[in-house]
């Protein structure tokens, strides 16, 4: 069973404190980690400190005084994010966040990576920790698309070196998918598509190469796009879509996190040919 299995089974006999805390939709993984550090969680009545100790269904789990939310099936939103908003749920500068701009009725979610606050597009939300942790890890291989204007005028052989992948101020950058669409006098339009999601990482990319970025538009995280959906709205993706989404992955993906296990039906079908011509050569001797 995958980890995209497990999240929409049933709740397990026992689980770490800290994914138990992130299933609820409370927050993060890496939050409850710092929580539990900080000495904010208690379990059975014992303020705790470590997030490996294990817990189960009977488990009396408060955080700051109240009693985490039940597990609920996972839910997954589509987000146009506009510009000029954070994706965090508090700004010390007093900044508008995505989640103060969520309709009143939603349930508490925690965002699928970030977008930037100059940043727009699609971002997904969901009330399940656990998953929004599966789903942004960089070894789901899945693919983040955003259309790019950039001010200048992009040379094939920059493009083509950022493809290959780079190192820029000791950070390594992995291979990307670039596309020049559209050239004007003075600005272009780019499609950039990303593994991974490394923080501002096409702006880096394009001032690489003396690019300035004038518009970032994320429009597809691995399988949902961002589609008509307009600027500041948002749309429940549908529990069958998502389960199907999933399991579409979890198809190519035979070892999460690991290595990539694929089928080779054309090796397979040579191999039934030489059997089959092996048994024929034996029943003639």
């Amino acid at each position: 069973m995958n980890n995209f299995e497990v999240i929409f089974t049933q709740e397990p006999k026992e689980e770490r404190i800290a994914k138990r805390m992130a299933r609820s939709g409370l927050c993060s993984r890496r939050d409850a980690e710092r929580w539990i550090l900080a000495k904010r969680v208690m379990v059975d009545g014992i303020i705790i400190d470590t997030p490996a100790l294990k817990v189960n269904s009977k488990s009396v789990i408060i955080v700051d005084g109240k009693a985490i939310p039940e597990k609920e099936e996972p839910r997954l939103w589509r987000y146009h994010k506009p510009t000029g908003q954070i994706t965090t749920t508090r700004d010390v500068r007093g900044r508008i966040t995505v989640f103060d701009s969520l309709p009143k009725d939603m349930p508490r979610v925690v965002s699928v990576g970030r977008l930037d606050y100059d940043s727009e597009g699609l971002l997904l939300l969901t009330n399940d920790g656990e998953l929004a942790r599966q789903l942004e890890l960089p070894s789901t291989a899945w693919i983040r698309r955003y259309r790019v204007r950039v001010y200048g005028r992009p040379q094939t052989n920059q493009l083509d070196r950022l493809s290959r992948g780079v190192t820029i101020d000791g950070i390594k950058y992995g291979t990307i998918d670039i596309k020049l669409d559209k050239q004007g006098p003075s600005n272009a339009w780019l499609t950039i598509g990303l593994r991974e999601g490394k923080n501002r990482e096409v702006r880096k990319l394009m001032e690489s190469i003396e690019l300035k970025v004038m518009r970032l538009i994320r429009i597809s995280f691995g399988p949902f796009q961002l589609g008509n959906l307009e600027a500041g709205k948002i749309e429940e993706v549908k529990p069958s879509s998502l389960r199907e989404q999933l399991g579409i992955f979890s198809n190519k993906v035979a070892n999460f996190g690991g290595e990539q296990q694929r089928k080779n039906p054309t090796k397979k079908i040579r191999n039934k040919r030489k059997n089959a011509d092996h048994s024929r050569n034996k029943s003639r001797n």
